[in-house]
């Protein structure tokens, strides 16, 4: 039998030791710690105390490349700063999953009131959640609308895709098999110092890992965890109907919850 969704609480998965930059770092030096690291965020703090004025993340890098600045050692900006939530240890993982949907933020978590001790994603989340004998239904949180563009369409024209649409990936065709392109390969480019104007198809994954269409969300969650991805395809008469994020799978243990 697997615990109840109640008990779980943030302290017990949360990410300890979370990793912070000043915003005085250059861009450059943001972009190769996260691509070696396999990080997709982290806590910018005040130039002068441990207190986090907001997160970085991939999405910031994507911003600064399609608006044009080609200065990778000018240093993060304080726009490309997002907001974050505080939650405290003995937090529930529901809890948390409600203000990770509810405010569209990152969050953090606290000891006490100015001792940053950890992160909550959505990942830490959907690993707390397979712990349990829930199986939510995942048609309320599939994105239907998936975007598309060519292999041969160039990195930056993908980029800006991702900023335009407000989306994490695109699905980049080549004959009949869909790749994916994400934030976190735009961020592996930069590290690598590739050409934008390459194509974005020797960057992206082939072929998208897929699940059929009616997958429970604890069944997508253990495939995601296994194959270490973040977006799985659902297809429905083998063709794609949709993609699901494990924010999305997070999406439908909250919204499971409230129902109860």
């Amino acid at each position: 039998m697997g615990l109840k969704i109640t008990e779980l609480l943030v302290g017990n998965y949360m990410s300890e030791y979370p990793i912070s930059v000043k915003p005085s770092v250059p861009f450059k030096t943001v972009v190769s710690f996260m691509a070696d690291n396999k990080f997709a965020t982290l806590i910018v703090m005040e130039e002068d105390s441990l207190m986090p004025i907001g997160i970085f993340t991939e999405r910031g890098i994507v911003r600064h490349v399609v608006s044009g600045e080609k200065n990778m050692d000018q240093s993060v900006k304080q726009e490309f700063i997002q907001p974050f939530v505080s939650v405290t240890p003995d937090t529930t993982i529901i809890e948390a999953a409600r203000l990770m949907i509810s405010k569209k933020s990152r969050i953090l978590v606290f000891a006490d009131t100015d001792k940053l001790v950890g992160t909550i994603t959505a990942s830490d989340m959907m690993r707390a959640f397979r712990e349990t004998d829930k199986a939510p239904s995942l048609e309320k949180v599939t994105s239907t609308i998936v975007y598309h563009c060519p292999y041969d369409t160039t990195i930056l024209d993908a980029a800006k895709m991702l900023d335009e649409k407000n989306i994490g990936s695109v699905l980049v065709t080549h004959n009949s098999l869909y790749g994916i392109f994400t934030q976190r390969d735009l961020v592996r480019v930069l590290e690598k110092e590739v050409d934008l104007k390459s194509k974005v198809g020797p960057h992206s994954s082939f072929p998208l890992v897929t699940a059929k269409r009616g997958i429970l969300a604890n069944e997508a969650a253990n495939i995601m965890a296994s194959k270490k991805i973040k977006r799985l395809g659902l297809t429905e008469n083998d063709s794609l109907s949709g993609i699901v994020t494990a924010r999305d799978i997070v999406d439908a243990y909250q919204m499971d919850a409230i129902i109860i």
